[in-house]
């Protein structure tokens, strides 16, 4: 009955033609006009009506070529909105909406914009430490790739080795914030077993695990635009790898649990490495002012050192980090502690880090040697000074500094507020 009902709506002008033939015949029948009486009318009305042939063919020739303007016409009237008059309904998102921001959305959406890479470099140099080469080199293949309109591949596969703790997950975790991006961040040490490669890529029909997408799939189908973040991509199973470089490749991935393709064509992927870190840092050393010539032999050096050649020969790009000395070094402690103080609700002093707690962190990091982490220094910091900022919290305190004494103690002292400080001046 329901597949009837349009049927009929569309036959409805037929019906309404046939019913008219058939009332004029009835009307005919009733006053017993015959054919010749009826004919003989006909001509009687054709010869009265004569002299408006003339108008009435050129009425309808102007409603012609009105509807051939109309046709030709429909594109640019359709963008602007239909209007309530001349006979034209006005288009429901000009009713209710802007239709031309929206339109504007629309095609944004669907097109790649080119990215200012001077600006996302400095940005990038403003967080990323001791770094500048590397976040002007992304930022410039950023800007390229992300230009091209018909890609087969990801935007890009990039490669950031270098010692640990010198930025690489955190310079990751930037270039999503900086472009707007959403992140996917796997630490691939827990990717270590063959079967590991399910958690991201889903499990096949008749597995646990089967009813939900994979890690990676499922953040891909809901993000596309989103930059995946691989730390310590030579830690994953070689399994996990075989199915990454399909993602690289031919740019796109396979859901395990329904064999549907997840594109990749619009991801960034980042990768994080520590391996062959003496010997990349020499390089970086010697080669700073010959980036070709660094990455070349640095490609050599992580196949030396065992890193998968599959892998290599689809990164676009490799980024070695620098190891961090004297002040950079300084900058990225300071930070550190800033943040660590943070997270127990208070804030840094300015100026309220001693020097000499710095250039002990500095002092500990020559002796720890290059592959020693900013990060370890201040987790014993903050064993030193956790009961001071319990303290200082329970004590309706705000800023706290930090005070290096003998034998390589540190205290974390409070002082007067600034709002007590201006009442007792006040006095």
């Amino acid at each position: 009955m329901k597949s009837l009902i349009p049927w009929l709506s569309r036959m409805m002008p037929l019906m309404m033609a046939a019913f008219l033939i058939l009332a004029a015949v009835q009307l005919a029948l009733m006053v017993h006009l015959s054919p010749t009486t009826l004919l003989h009318a006909l001509l009687v009305a054709a010869n009265w009506a004569r002299p408006g042939y003339l108008p009435a063919g050129i009425a309808g020739l102007a409603l012609s070529l009105a509807g051939v303007f109309y046709c030709l016409s429909s594109d640019r009237l359709a963008r602007r909105g239909l209007r309530h008059r001349k006979s034209l309904l006005m288009d429901v998102l000009s009713r209710l909406t802007n239709r031309t921001a929206l339109e504007e959305m629309l095609a944004r959406q669907q097109r790649e914009s080119a990215i200012n890479a001077e600006e996302l470099a400095a940005a990038l140099r403003a967080r990323v430490i001791g770094q500048d080469q590397v976040c002007e080199d992304i930022a410039q293949q950023l800007r390229r790739r992300l230009a091209l309109q018909n890609r087969d591949r990801p935007v890009g596969v990039f490669l950031l080795a270098g010692p640990p703790g010198t930025g690489k997950t955190y310079l990751a975790k930037q270039i999503a914030n900086q472009t707007e991006r959403p992140l996917l961040h796997f630490d691939m040490t827990q990717m270590s077993s063959p079967h590991a490669a399910t958690q991201l890529f889903g499990s096949p029909k008749g597995y646990v695990g089967s009813d939900t997408f994979g890690r990676l799939t499922g953040g891909l189908k809901e993000n596309p635009d989103a930059v995946v973040l691989l730390d310590e991509i030579e830690k994953a199973h070689p399994d996990v790898f075989k199915k990454f470089l399909t993602a690289w490749n031919d740019g796109h991935v396979t859901e395990a649990s329904t064999n549907e393709l997840v594109p990749t064509t619009r991801a960034i992927f980042v990768l994080t490495s520590n391996i062959a870190t003496d010997a990349l840092s020499a390089i970086a050393d010697r080669l700073a002012d010959e980036p070709e010539k660094m990455r070349a032999e640095s490609t050599e050096a992580l196949r030396r050192a065992g890193f998968a050649p599959e892998v290599l020969n689809r990164l676009d790009r490799i980024f070695v980090f620098r190891a961090l000395r004297g002040l950079d070094l300084a900058r990225v402690a300071a930070l550190e502690i800033e943040q660590m103080i943070r997270g127990y609700g208070l804030n840094v002093e300015a100026g309220g880090i001693d020097p000499a707690l710095l250039f002990e962190i500095l002092q500990r990091q020559q002796k720890l040697g290059s592959m020693a982490s900013a990060r370890d220094i201040l987790r014993s910091i903050e064993d030193m000074i956790s009961d001071s900022l319990i303290t200082a919290r329970q004590q309706g305190r705000t800023h706290v500094h930090l005070v290096m004494e003998g034998e390589g103690r540190i205290r974390a002292e409070t002082s007067e507020e600034p709002q007590e400080r201006m009442n007792k001046a006040s006095l």
